[in-house]
């Protein structure tokens, strides 16, 4: 009866998914919206000004320019729904000196996708008896492959004027492919783009996604036998369509308090003794109404806020407020009510190596479905003396 019951929902996750590529929807490649780190998802996503290591080929390529080892290794694992959904991430990023000035050059891998899912379009035979041998296995998964660049202005800076050397630039490549089973497939390409302004407490940020539309190329392929059962259930048999992503618009800015460690002898790159960090990022959407706070027919705006608090910059304490969203009153349906979704986290820094930990929802705004989300930061140097 169990397994009964896993394959009549594995035929309803599979139908629903055929239906929703035979359109163009209004959410397209959400899953490069989860995020990636600990520390980002702890702060409600908030990040797009502080992004400042290996992650931010994610979120905005121009703070790779604040990777300060000679080479940076990210990772992240997620599962949610009991473990049904898994996410994954991996992150490199590699800073070069070329023509007298830092640049750095980041990849980065995602994966997110629902594995072992009972294929029972043929679990009935010509006769109407069940087969269970009849049943296979497949997966339905989202893959992304990012390419970033980065590297500061190379502008002259006038005494007492702008400081262009605190701009960074940075831009992504992405690649795009989505797999269910042997039914369909799809590739897509992608371009970001990012810049931060930082001064000695603040930061600026801002990114284009997808600043030159997203566009998936789906194709499917299914036996006759398989278009007749799907025709037979009422299902839509779907073809070969594409599949567009707007450009989405993300604002930034932070600031931190700090108090910095007096008679104390340490490394130029930790010096804080105390910090205190807020963030805020102001998404702006394009593809349509979006059930945000701030919402219209053509553009939505998402707020999402963050605050930190750092010792001795090996201890950090991180709480965020994301999905503000806009619910109709249970005691009144004429009404709606504003709700959010708060985050936490904890992280953990000895020199080069980072673990943060977040409680998140990333992805998902059904409330109470909270994951507990690890990811690592390694950092090496040349220098054995500082290598981890």
């Amino acid at each position: 009866m169990i397994y009964s019951k896993k394959i009549y929902t594995a035929v309803a996750l599979l139908l629903f998914s055929f239906s929703a590529f035979a359109q163009n929807p209004l959410y397209s490649n959400e899953f490069l919206k989860i995020g990636v780190g600990g520390r980002a998802l702890a702060l409600g996503n908030a990040h797009t000004a502080i992004a400042n290591d290996v992650t931010a080929g994610f979120w905005n390529p121009a703070g790779l320019n604040h990777v300060k080892s000679d080479f940076q290794v990210g990772v992240m694992h997620n599962e949610a729904f009991a473990g049904i959904i898994k996410y994954d991430y991996l992150g490199f990023a590699y800073p070069f000196v070329a023509n007298n000035r830092k640049r750095v050059l980041g990849l980065s891998v995602i994966r997110m996708g629902v594995d072992d899912i009972p294929n029972t379009l043929k679990l009935f035979e010509e006769d109407g008896q069940i087969n269970y041998d009849n049943v296979t296995a497949f997966s339905v998964a989202d893959y992304a492959g990012i390419i970033s660049y980065a590297q500061t202005l190379n502008f002259a800076s006038k005494e007492g004027g702008f400081n262009w050397n605190r701009v960074g630039i940075g831009g992504n490549l992405k690649i795009i492919h989505r797999k269910v089973g042997d039914f369909a497939n799809a590739w897509g390409f992608g371009v970001d783009l990012g810049a931060q302004y930082n001064t000695k407490n603040g930061s600026l940020g801002l990114a284009f996604k997808d600043i030159t539309t997203t566009v998936n190329a789906w194709s499917f392929q299914f036996e006759e036998d398989e278009k007749e059962i799907l025709d037979q259930t009422g299902n839509i048999i779907p073809v070969n369509s594409t599949e567009i992503t707007n450009p989405t618009i993300i604002l930034g800015a932070a600031y931190k308090f700090a108090k910095k460690r007096e008679n104390e002898v340490v490394n130029p790159k930790y010096q804080d003794k105390f910090s205190l960090m807020g963030t805020i990022d102001f998404e702006v959407t394009t593809d349509g109404k979006r059930n945000t706070l701030i919402s219209g027919n053509s553009i939505s705006i998402d707020p999402k806020m963050g605050i930190e608090a750092g010792y001795r910059e090996f201890i950090y304490v991180r709480a965020g407020l994301t999905n503000f969203q806009k619910v109709l009153d249970d005691n009144d349906p004429s009404k709606t009510l504003s709700t959010m979704q708060p985050n936490f986290g904890i992280g953990i820094q000895v020199k080069e190596i980072a673990l943060d930990y977040a409680l998140a929802n990333p992805g998902s705004s059904a409330p109470g479905e909270y994951s507990h989300v690890f990811s690592l930061k390694i950092g090496f140097d040349r220098n054995n003396n500082n290598q981890q």
